[in-house]
């Protein structure tokens, strides 16, 4: 009882003791054994300082550059907002660069919490779209609001992000098509999700494929192409039919950041950096400890 009253409801020894019409000295020596007992366990966590995480993160992922946030009790994702505009920022893109945009809860939720003003930038889709109402699948209208909020030009895609071979081919031989895609060779920097492996996120949510569902020891994903903890591209029937950025345009990026965060992410996130479709990380501080620690198991 005294341990409860002193570490649960936080009182003070001397009115615990006045309490149970006992001396302090008795409940000291009470709140004494209790601990010895291992009734009461006292635990000192280490700090998790955001920066020193940081420092950590990209020398174990080699990435190029990264930013963490301490994790907040709500809305995380829209915090990795801030994070994101600096590390854009840093990359100084000149007049006329050329940002690609991917889909996903992460790159819908950083949008619209808002991005930093970089003037004459194209901001261009990275895949095609879905007929799905859920908002983070409105890939053209992430990219609407991104060249808004920087002040540059949107570069739409309208089309699906699969079909059929013969579709698909059609599709990008279109002129207005072939304008857009052909920007995914220059681009200077792009923004992308990075999905949860299907066992986790059910198919509504991620509207995926039932050839997509089959893919085994997936990972994660950026914008469909599928990993695993170490990198390797996962091959599925119909991603030859799938309109966006292929993994090497990806690779061939100046800066090409992945925004996520959860702990249930950290394994895509290490697949996907392995993989070099992304080098560069906004995350909070939740998500990148757990990255360190599989990357510890499993340099």
């Amino acid at each position: 009882m005294v341990a409860k009253l002193h570490y649960e409801s936080d009182m003070p020894q001397v009115e615990i003791a006045r309490k149970l019409g006992v001396s302090t000295a008795t409940v000291s020596r009470l709140l004494t054994r209790a601990r010895a007992l291992g009734i009461v366990k006292i635990e000192v966590m280490d700090l998790a300082i955001p920066d020193e995480i940081t420092t950590r993160l990209i020398a174990a992922l080699g990435l190029k550059r990264a930013a963490v946030v301490d994790t907040p009790s709500t809305g995380v994702l829209a915090s990795l907002a801030a994070p994101l505009g600096a590390l854009l920022k840093e990359e100084k893109l000149k007049k006329g660069a050329v940002i690609g945009i991917g889909w996903g809860r992460a790159v819908r939720e950083v949008i619209q919490a808002g991005l930093p003003g970089i003037p004459n930038v194209q901001a261009v889709a990275l895949n095609g779209g879905l007929q799905q109402s859920a908002p983070h699948f409105q890939i053209n209208e992430f990219v609407r609001q991104a060249a808004e909020q920087f002040g540059g030009t949107a570069h739409f895609l309208h089309a699906p992000y699969v079909s059929t071979v013969e579709l698909r081919d059609a599709i990008l031989s279109d002129p207005f098509v072939r304008k857009v895609t052909t920007l995914w060779d220059t681009m200077d920097c792009a923004i992308v999700g990075i999905g949860l492996p299907h066992a986790i996120n059910p198919p509504e949510a991620s509207a995926a494929t039932i050839n997509e569902q089959s893919i085994g020891g997936a990972v994660g994903d950026v914008i469909r192409h599928y990993v695993d903890l170490d990198g390797n591209l996962l091959p599925w029937d119909g991603e030859a039919s799938m309109i966006a950025a292929s993994p090497d345009q990806l690779r061939n990026v100046g800066l090409s950041i992945g925004v996520a965060a959860t702990v249930e992410k950290a394994p895509g996130i290490i697949g996907a950096v392995r993989s070099r479709m992304i080098n560069a990380l906004v995350t909070d501080t939740a998500t990148a400890l757990a990255i360190l620690e599989i990357c510890a198991a499993k340099p």
